[in-house]
């Protein structure tokens, strides 16, 4: 009997579920898609290979026996653990369903990242997706011991290239805001040496926008600001901005989310003379490893929304 019940099919564990929650023959043969002959021989064939049986016959249909409802109870839970196992395999095969982590610096997560959870999930509620915001050095520590799918960061020094898919994904600018009331908020033509003796916020040493600041001071011939409040946060970057003459580092995509709509910040860049430039982030995706259906619909759209251009590319420079 115990090897017997082991292998009963799933199809004959449906019939003994839907009779279970039914109550009668025919409704439960339609349910699992069966002629009620074929059903009532297999409901046989089960209760004659058991030597018990599972449910009475009466007028108002059919009541399953104490050891009836032992094995419908069961019954029930095998077929609902079928069916969850259908639709999950259906939802990871389609990428409705499963994990995408990715790994993004502040301007891809705020230009392509973002956008594209949110119009994915909306086709894909279920599907699960983890966003990492971190410098570059950070996300290519994780990317390479398999923390994200794919990560959207410029390619550290040191690191195999040929470790790596690598798609370009956008050129950036680093943009100096400060709050609209600061002294040098309408001032045209500015070189760095008049915004260095002003306390500023960017990225720790090392860091691109970082290097990408001191090569612009160094190009103009200036002296680099001395006092530093050393952050990436985009949140402290705008309570820093708020409360004090701070004059913040960021990148476009930065600039865009604050000011434009909704939330049209009461902040202005500043308008330097020099563009100050910085090294474009990529696309990498680790070539030993396959993506699911979610993380490959994901990565499409990101691609794309790499694709378009900036909401508002203010112009912070002046022409010499």
């Amino acid at each position: 009997m115990d090897l017997y019940i082991k292998s009963l099919r799933p199809i004959q564990l449906r019939l003994i579920a839907a009779i279970d929650r039914l109550g009668k023959l025919k409704l439960a043969a339609d349910a699992c898609g069966m002629t009620v002959p074929a059903a009532s021989r297999m409901l046989s064939e089960i209760e004659g290979k058991l030597g018990v049986a599972l449910f009475e016959r009466d007028a108002k249909g059919m009541k399953p026996t104490p050891l009836g409802k032992v094995l419908g109870r069961h019954a029930r839970k095998v077929v609902h653990d079928l069916d969850q196992l259908a639709q999950d395999f259906v939802a990871h095969h389609a990428g409705t369903a499963g994990l995408v982590r990715i790994g993004a610096v502040t301007g891809a997560a705020l230009a392509a990242v973002i956008p594209s959870i949110l119009q994915l999930k909306r086709k894909a509620p279920l599907l699960k997706v983890s966003l990492d915001v971190s410098s570059s050095s950070r996300l290519m520590w994780g990317l390479e011991r398999g923390e994200y799918d794919f990560a959207i960061c410029r390619l550290e020094r040191g690191v195999s290239a040929g470790d790596f898919d690598i798609s370009p994904a956008r050129d950036e600018a680093v943009l100096l805001m400060v709050h609209s009331g600061h002294e040098l908020a309408h001032r045209d033509h500015l070189l760095l040496a008049e915004v260095a003796d002003y306390p500023w916020t960017m990225q720790e040493q090392g860091a691109p926008i970082r290097r990408a600041i001191e090569m612009a001071f160094r190009h103009e011939g200036a002296e680099l600001p001395l006092n530093l409040i050393e952050t990436a946060s985009v949140v402290a970057i705008m309570a820093l901005i708020r409360d004090s003459d701070v004059v913040a580092a960021v990148t476009q995509e930065v600039a865009d989310l604050l000011l434009a709509p909704p939330f049209s910040a009461d902040l202005v860049l500043l308008k330097t003379r020099h563009p100050i430039a910085i090294e474009p982030y990529h696309v990498l995706r680790p070539r030993d490893r396959s993506l699911s259906a979610g993380a490959e619909q994901m990565l499409a759209l990101v691609k794309e929304f790499l694709t378009l251009p900036s909401v508002t590319k203010t112009d912070n420079t002046d022409p010499d």
